[in-house]
């Protein structure tokens, strides 16, 4: 993949051939595939009980094949206490019965297969839960123990041990360490979380860590997961001499980002120059997904590793997929991007480069579980740092009508660019933030950690309508929901979109039926000039794709219009809308 523009030109680099049974370099499916992430408890129920299921997902199956993706993320449906959604594992390889049984996934995984769905799994391995048995009999075992050292113990400083090992600050607040009860009631050892003290990290030194997880991957690639999506790819690596370290005032703890562990994104980056933390981005880091890679290699196939590694410059985040590591790493530079011409020229110029230069695919993605979603994002009249969410007394709130308009043209332009693309849930049905959850009802720990400053991630976790008319609209047959959605989401339901012309979930069929017939996921794009400041325009094969982020409408080519975000007439392109033009 190359892009061609006025200012610069990047070929990849060579890239080696790591593996005989990796199929042609540059052929894999995920280069250009469109992945589907599905939150399982807010995706499909099918016991009534108000949270979503892998027996849910199964059934609605047929319904994502349609759509037209290619693949399904999952995130985390392993055994958890789920004190933060699942991201603190207790046993990686069961299903937590609140999403059913390994049978369960066995039957979903194959009716996946059975539709043409490659099926992505949600890994972690920076940490486990506390309750994890081998966090278990740490504690059981005496210091300097085998057990011990699977996890990062360390002994404390002050009279009597008293104070925690260094000065590093936990990403959800307070210390990085926690001290232990030893079994005689005597003050024992710290361990290290970069996260919640329920998620103590493991130590990623250690051999035998790093035989369990590749057991663990085996055990997940011999039932037939396509991949995994790696949490905090950019971590478990630390300092060794874990020295005292204090983020910059203008930076989080990630290193250039302040982020909660699975990607809640809460200031802006820092300086490129600024060194990376010691918990952070370490060069011994990449060993460990070399490691990884080999392990994927031993099956035939493409699987792919996706990284989520929050690391900056774009430029340095690609050296987590170099031809032997990664296979392809979130571009959240991109997600953060103002709707502007030249701020998307810029990111896009910029991605493609930045992975072109290691022989990768560049990543697209508008919304997760994570953000607030794009079809509100976009219309926020005021700063909004991320992870802070929005709620009934949020400043800059967004214009419903405003922000679908953005965003159908945004993700217009999104899925007209080379490489991959991601879809969050829902949001091929145009779904905003649900702002108006009643207090009572939130559940992110973030909303408790910052007691009531941030309202988090809950508003783009809503379950998700399906039948405008029936209970939980078709989420389950009960009206049971974990999170309760909004009175008003009738008219978003797929069923009252499904076939309706100009409806946003027609918008995505159609773009992605074209993106798949023209080529677009493994084609070059060439920058087009002359449409003024703040239009975005380029080709990639033989479509043209024109997309206008300002207020005054702007003159069309004579072509034939084979996709656009809003209804065109007179031969002009209105404000906030995307054209695709064929040749």
């Amino acid at each position: 993949m190359t892009l061609e523009s006025d200012t610069e030109s990047t070929a990849p680099a060579d890239r080696e051939e790591p593996s005989e049974k990796l199929v042609t370099t540059g052929s894999e499916w995920w280069r250009s595939a469109v992945i589907y992430q599905v939150y399982p408890r807010s995706f499909a129920d099918s016991t009534g009980d108000g949270v979503g299921d892998l027996t849910g997902i199964t059934n609605r199956l047929p319904a994502l094949a349609e759509l037209g993706v290619d693949a399904v993320w999952l995130s985390p449906f392993f055994r958890s206490p789920q004190k933060d959604a699942g991201y603190d594992v207790s046993d990686y390889c069961d299903v937590d019965p609140l999403f059913g049984t390994l049978e369960d996934f066995d039957r979903m995984l194959a009716a996946a297969h059975e539709t043409g769905l490659k099926v992505i799994a949600d890994m972690v391995p920076n940490h486990t839960s506390d309750q994890h048995e081998w966090f278990q009999a740490a504690l059981a075992a005496p210091e300097g123990s085998p057990e011990r050292d699977r996890y990062l113990f360390r002994d404390g400083k002050g009279k009597n041990g008293n104070l925690p090992p260094n000065n590093w600050e936990s990403v959800f607040g307070g210390s990085m360490w926690t001290r232990i009860t030893n079994p005689d009631g005597s003050p024992g050892q710290w361990y290290l979380h970069i996260f919640d003290t329920s998620q103590p990290d493991l130590n990623w030194r250690n051999p035998w860590v790093r035989e369990q997880f590749h057991d663990i991957l085996r055990f997940w690639l011999d039932r037939g997961v396509d991949g995994f999506r790696v949490d905090v790819a950019h971590g478990m690596i630390k300092d060794p001499a874990f020295p005292d370290y204090t983020p910059p005032t203008e930076a989080g703890s990630m290193g250039g980002t302040a982020i909660d562990h699975d990607g809640v994104l809460t200031s802006m980056a820092v300086p490129e120059e600024t060194p990376d933390p010691p918990y952070w981005a370490q060069p011994e880091v990449h060993q460990i997904w070399r490691e990884w890679h080999e392990v994927l290699a031993e099956y035939e196939g493409d699987r792919v590793l996706c990284a989520e590694a929050w690391v900056d410059p774009l430029e340095k985040m690609a050296l987590w997929v170099r031809p032997d590591e990664m296979s392809q790493a979130f571009n959240f530079d991109y997600m953060f991007t103002d709707w502007s011409a030249p701020a998307q020229r810029r990111v896009i110029d910029r991605s493609i480069s930045a992975f072109a230069g290691v022989g990768a695919p560049s990543t697209w993605v508008l919304s997760n579980h994570d953000v607030v979603r794009h079809a509100s994002r976009l219309a926020l009249t005021t700063e909004n740092p991320q992870g802070a969410g929005i709620g009934p007394k949020s400043a800059g709130q967004p214009d419903r009508v405003l922000g679908l308009r953005r965003a159908r043209a945004a993700t217009s332009l999104m899925l007209a660019l080379p490489g991959s693309s991601y879809v969050y849930q829902g949001e091929e049905l145009g779904l905003p933030e649900v702002i108006d959850l009643p207090d009572s009802a939130r559940q992110d720990p973030t909303w408790f950690r910052t007691h009531g400053e941030k309202y988090g991630r809950d508003g783009c976790r809503v379950p998700i309508p399906w039948e405008a008319h029936k209970p939980a609209y078709g989420f389950n047959s009960t009206g049971n929901s974990w999170l309760p959605q909004p009175d008003d989401w009738a008219p978003y339901a797929r069923d009252s979109q499904d076939g309706v012309p100009g409806s946003t979930l027609e918008l995505y069929r159609s773009a992605l039926r074209l993106r798949r017939e023209h080529g677009l996921g493994t084609g070059t794009i060439e920058w087009v000039t002359g449409y003024g400041a703040e239009v975005v325009a380029f080709r990639n094969g033989d479509i043209t794709v024109i997309a206008n982020t300002g207020e005054v409408a702007v003159e069309l080519p004579v072509g034939d219009i084979v996709l656009s975000s809003e209804s065109i007439t007179g031969g002009a392109l209105p404000a906030d809308t995307t054209v695709w033009i064929a040749d």
